[in-house]
């Protein structure tokens, strides 16, 4: 069982805190000293900064968990081609490893590796491969592994499959926080209930004191714009980027430029964010998706003769 403090952390990493988790500093003779540099690095990854990520993980380990953040980290850093395959090979020979019958790894490290390898096979589009590293459609017991299972469904149109993963987990899982958030993302892309249950319970996290979460802000804000609360949304996507230090990050920046484009706002405010997002962030799904629909419409117009304008003899 997890310490106390080793159980705040995972939380506070479970509700994107990131912030808060790189600002530990853990005491080398603890016995939660490597977990919580493991969580401290998976932070800095997710705040899009993998050399800090990588600095403070120690050279001479043989922990399999910290070879695998190490990894990632590599893989998420890596600037050309040749890096980020050699990055994804070394991931998967960490997960023929932990399988192998004299593997020394603890269950929990060998089920974070899953998770760490699932997630670069999925960054890099490997969708198969991420979710048979995962356990997709098995009995896995590993709730952080479902809950990217989740998010990849989710991501390929497929809510049905995501619904399945989570009831399955629910026959073991405990009432945790995590499951909670499995069922939000879901009912966040199948609008069930009217988004209820996901506004209540980012709101409920929310009002916790000791964390601070744009990611959080930006979920309810998102969840308040499809129940149609624009002002109240608005009013999310500023506080999370005034936690962000004032400068957005990709998925807060694209819900604000929906928003702009709703209600009352002014065309120009909906333009500028989409030259933000367009040229910080030119990647996200939704700038992808923009410019496949432009590309498409364009091509179709392209074939399409305008007829002669027919003149009265």
């Amino acid at each position: 069982m997890d310490s106390s403090e080793l159980y705040h952390i995972k939380q506070q990493f479970t509700l994107a805190a990131y912030k808060s988790l790189v600002d530990l500093t853990p005491e080398s003779n603890s016995p939660d000293y490597i977990p919580t540099l493991v969580y401290q690095a998976r932070a800095h990854i997710a705040l899009n900064d993998p050399s800090a990520a990588l600095q403070l993980i120690p050279s001479d380990t043989e922990d399999v968990s910290v070879k695998g953040v190490v990894a990632l980290a590599r893989y998420v850093g890596a600037t050309d081609e040749t890096a980020k395959d050699a990055a994804l090979e070394e991931l998967r020979d960490l997960c023929v490893e932990i399988e192998s019958e004299d593997a020394e790894a603890e269950e929990k490290e060998k089920d974070l590796v899953k998770v760490l390898a699932g997630t670069a096979f999925a960054i890099a589009g490997e969708v198969e491969e991420a979710l048979e590293t995962l356990g997709a459609g098995s009995s896995t017991e590993n709730l952080e592994a479902v809950a990217l299972i989740v998010q990849i469904y989710l991501s390929i149109s497929r809510p049905d499959l995501a619904r399945k993963e989570f009831e399955r987990a629910k026959r073991w899982a405990e009432d945790d926080v995590l499951l909670q958030l499995i069922e939000s993302s879901i009912v966040l892309v199948t609008g069930k209930d009217g988004y209820n249950d996901p506004n209540s319970f980012y709101t409920e996290q929310l009002a916790n004191p000791s964390l601070t979460s744009p990611h959080l802000l930006t979920a309810r804000g998102v969840t308040r714009l499809l129940k149609g609360e624009i002002s109240g949304a608005k009013s999310d996507f500023e506080e999370a980027v005034s936690q962000q230090g004032g400068k957005a990050d990709a998925e807060t920046l694209a819900a604000m430029t929906v928003a702009a484009g709703l209600g009352t706002a002014k065309q120009a405010e909906a333009e500028q964010h989409w030259s933000q997002l367009t040229s910080q962030y030119p990647t996200h799904p939704l700038v992808q998706d923009v410019l496949k629909k432009s590309a498409a419409f364009d091509e179709l117009a392209s074939r399409f003769e305008v007829p002669a304008v027919a003149v009265r003899s």
